[in-house]
């Protein structure tokens, strides 16, 4: 039977399907391997020349041990405080921020616009000095709002949203205008309703950044009972040096709330990479 027009023949169908598979054991891999790992019993060698993948004696005591060592809940609790208040800053001020800069039209637009373009060329080392300065000034330092402040509304969240209601068609604001519809009614009735997937990536994106961060509350808090999951758990490192497999245990539980939020959120986020065009 002849080939359509670009269908691939075997060979690419063969070179596509093992650059998916490398790519799948380059990413998934490490992530099984420590869930392999903090699953592993006392008596089975990790450091072996050729350790065993599957646990030959399969046991949830290391999870305990974590748990007995570190306060890990009332850690996980201060990085779910944290993670909040970043979430809730970003969904809102990124999303008023973005529909002011798409939709509104008031002098200065485009050197705003700039501005915010030009927060992203800096990386996040070279203004940490200057956040913490504020952060004192304001007397946050040794809190968790200190720690979540600087992250509460991101420039690149910003801009996402922006070009989320920029892909709004303008006929809807158009037939709101001429409804008699104020800026809060179209931005919550025409601009909300189409820009849900771009306002999940925003959310994804930024529970995962304010879970895992690990410098920044490093440097903000200073008492143990404050520390968030990702500094607290360096504490396992000090503990157990010779006992990957209750450090591995550590890392699994600091893991399982970014795949609980990913899972939840996965068709709203999937529609906001994909979508192109908004349905009117």
């Amino acid at each position: 039977m002849a080939r359509g027009f670009g269908t691939p023949s075997t060979g690419e169908k063969t070179v596509r399907y093992l650059l998916l598979v490398l790519v799948l054991l380059i990413t998934v891999g490490p992530f099984l391997w420590q869930l392999s790992t903090s699953l592993k019993g006392p008596g089975e060698d990790v450091y072996a020349r050729t350790p065993s993948f599957l646990p030959s004696d399969l046991t949830f005591a290391n999870y305990a041990k974590v748990a007995d060592t570190v306060p890990v809940w009332t850690y996980a609790a201060n990085s779910l405080v944290v993670a909040a208040i970043a979430v809730v800053g970003n969904a809102v001020g990124a999303t008023l921020a973005g529909f002011a800069l798409a939709r509104l039209r008031f002098r200065g637009v485009r050197l705003v616009l700039g501005l915010f373009l030009a927060t992203l060329v800096l990386p996040g080392e070279v203004t940490i000095v200057s956040q913490y300065v504020t952060v004192r000034s304001l007397g946050l330092t040794d809190t968790l709002t200190g720690v979540a402040l600087p992250g509460a509304i991101a420039m690149l969240n910003v801009l996402l949203m922006r070009t989320a209601f920029a892909a709004v068609p303008p006929e809807l604001d158009a037939a709101a205008l001429v409804d008699g519809a104020n800026a809060w009614q179209r931005l919550v009735h025409v601009g909300l309703p189409n820009v849900r997937g771009m306002l999940s990536v925003v959310v994804i994106f930024t529970f995962i950044g304010a879970w895992d961060d690990f410098l920044w509350p490093l440097i903000v808090l200073s008492d143990p009972g404050k520390y968030t999951l990702t500094v607290g758990l360096q504490y396992l490192n000090g503990t157990f040096s010779a006992n990957p497999r209750v450090i591995a245990a550590g890392t699994m539980i600091a893991f399982l709330p970014i795949v609980t939020v990913f899972a939840t959120l996965q068709r709203f986020f999937f529609r906001g990479v994909e979508e192109g065009a908004v349905k009117g």
